[in-house]
């Protein structure tokens, strides 16, 4: 038996990059898998590439908004269940990094607002399930930008980031006593299908000489790491933050 037969799985952000190589990996081990996103066309992609013993739900849902969120959460129940796992994986950084002088308001409130706050709405929709459940794991996402800030972090992503992670302790000393954990993972750069795009070869080969591992991450290395964090491997770990980086990031 796969170790996630017969699992519920919410992985938001969940349509490419990292959070479909998480579906993808949560399937292959039996997990009923949620697909969230935007694109629709892309979320229908993914789950074509599905492989595993569970079934598969996609839903829509602006996770800024709570009602939003509440009724993806009403649709997921109605027809798989109550989760047990829950991946907020959505979020992102949609402004150049630049002094902090340099920031506008609404750059600010654009990139905390598409992490911070989505993540929040996300756990406080599906958290409640979990505790009547008496089980849940969940998985947040940071950065390495929040663990290990350069010049050149961008500081808006990496203030939410940080925010972020002591949610996910907040969540961790609040709901474990009901048998819900709650990790964050924090990778580096990861080589997704947009940083390839965007990434020039030569800086690559930059990045990958500031790795003690020398390579660049994948979005299967996080996918392991949400796999550890959500199953009973990890079963008396809650409330840390771990790096999937490399060894860049030593704290």
């Amino acid at each position: 038996m796969s170790v996630l037969t017969g699992r519920v799985a919410v992985i938001t952000g969940s349509s490419r990059g990292i959070g479909a190589a998480i579906a993808k990996r949560f399937a292959a081990e039996g997990a009923h898998v949620v697909l969230h996103g935007r694109d629709l066309a892309a979320l229908e992609r993914v789950r074509a590439e599905l492989r595993g013993a569970g079934d598969c739900l996609v839903v829509r849902a602006e996770l800024r908004e709570l009602d939003d969120v509440e009724a993806m959460r009403d649709q997921v129940e109605n027809r798989l269940g109550v989760p047990d796992i829950l991946v907020a994986n959505a979020g992102g950084n949609p402004v150049r990094p630049g002094p902090i002088e340099e920031i506008s308001a609404a750059d600010w409130s654009t990139t905390v607002d598409s992490n911070l706050p989505a993540t929040f709405n996300t756990i406080k929709a599906f958290l409640p399930g979990m505790r009547r459940l008496g089980r849940g794991s969940i998985v947040t996402m940071s950065s390495a930008a929040a663990r290990r800030p350069t010049i050149n972090s961008p500081v808006a992503y990496m203030a939410a980031k940080a925010g972020i992670e002591l949610l996910t302790q907040a969540v961790a000393l609040h709901a474990g006593p009901d048998g819900v954990r709650a990790n964050c993972l924090a990778p580096e750069t990861i080589l997704t299908e947009g940083n390839e795009e965007k990434i020039p070869l030569d800086i690559r080969d930059r990045l990958v000489a500031t790795h003690p591992i020398r390579r660049l991450g994948t979005p299967e290395d996080v996918a392991e790491a949400a796999l550890f964090l959500a199953t009973g491997s990890s079963a008396w770990i809650s409330g840390v933050t771990l790096d999937v980086a490399g060894g860049s990031v030593l704290v």
